[in-house]
């Protein structure tokens, strides 16, 4: 029996995008075992996919902080019995683990993120065809280690029974169409301007039999979303009501999913939900688009500048965010009613 160790500690959206792949190994390999090293925060996306699958918390302002938590963390490693490594990451912290690993003779593979391809495109902004998917690069880190498999992983919801009655806090049964928005990134790059989201929020909240969902996290978007849910009829604010496993639960429920470039994407995408997705500085085509979700529904505007960043995060040349800016709230809302009337003819 194989003991299998996986490094992917960050970002959100990156650890989304490994459940898939994680989930279709396990199942190739029942007889082995695979451990996922991430952060407590992200443990539920893995705790239910199989019996072979558990989850090794990074407590990264805890037990784990700062250089002496990380050795604390190696010598924990060191203890668990793991005959292969899989860095899904690569970055400090995991290459110090797989430096002891490989001199405790253990088999190790590192993910290829692509650094120089996607660089290379974002400079030349030749953008056919696309650069390998985030996920293949996850894949391709079981293959070297010899676990080969094919991608049979559907939806989350495939490994435990949904529960309606655990979305009391915000709703009390399922009536009409239900939308769900996120209108936040990290980086200002994939933001969609706010007052062009808050008319989108305003239309949609005004359609017959339609309930919009709003989601986020922090005390700045928090203070917005709770003024659309204020501001607007059928608007749900989620915010501090769901934790991630009952979120996970209510995308579930969802009709289509309104996501910038960003974690609710790839939340969306584990559970069979249609996303509409804005794209800004950053392009489908550097590999991490939602899984199995249509490039018709990704929104965005051509300039010859885009894109501008793999991950969004600096500043814009042109000062005026023209990649987001041009889009406009009839894309998106037409690009959401098609959706729609796809999913319920």
């Amino acid at each position: 029996m194989a003991k299998v160790l996986v490094i992917r500690i960050s970002s959100f959206g990156d650890v989304a995008m490994l459940v898939p792949v994680i989930s279709s190994v396990a199942a190739k390999y029942p007889q082995d075992r695979f451990s996922v090293m991430t952060r407590k925060a992200f443990a539920p996306l893995f705790e239910n996919l199989g019996f072979n699958i558990n989850v090794l918390p990074f407590d990264i302002k805890g037990r784990h902080k700062g250089v002496l938590g990380l050795f604390r963390l190696v010598r924990r490693v060191s203890t668990l019995g793991f005959s292969h490594v899989a860095d899904e990451h690569d970055v400090l912290r995991s290459k110090v683990i797989r430096f002891f690993m490989r001199l405790a003779g253990r088999k190790v593979a590192i993910i290829d993120k692509g650094r120089g391809e996607k660089n290379e495109m974002i400079g030349s902004k030749y953008l056919d065809p696309p650069l390998k998917h985030t996920m293949q690069r996850y894949q391709d880190v079981f293959d070297k280690l010899g676990f080969p498999a094919p991608m049979t992983f559907n939806n989350i919801f495939d490994f435990v029974p949904r529960n309606f009655t655990k979305l009391k806090a915000v709703a009390q049964s399922k009536e009409g169409k239900w939308i769900g928005i996120a209108p936040f990134s990290k980086h200002k790059g994939k933001i969609y301007p706010l007052d062009k989201m808050e008319n989108v929020v305003k239309r949609l909240s005004e359609k017959a039999n339609t309930t919009v969902f709003l989601f986020g996290s922090g005390i700045e978007e928090g203070r917005v979303i709770s003024l659309w849910a204020s501001e607007y009829p059928n608007v749900v604010n989620t915010m501090g009501k769901l934790n991630l496993e009952k979120e996970l639960l209510l995308i579930s429920y969802l009709d289509a999913m309104l996501s910038m470039d960003s974690a609710n994407m790839h939340l969306a995408s584990l559970v069979q939900v249609p996303v509409v997705s804005i794209w800004g500085a950053t392009h489908p085509s550097l590999g991490f688009y939602g899984f199995r979700q249509n490039i018709e529904n990704a929104v965005q505007a051509d300039l010859e500048c885009r894109p501008c960043s793999v991950f969004g995060d600096l500043p814009c040349t042109r000062v005026d965010y023209a990649c987001l800016e041009r889009i406009s709230e009839d894309m998106v809302i037409d690009r959401i009613d098609r959706v729609l009337e796809r999913k319920n003819p």
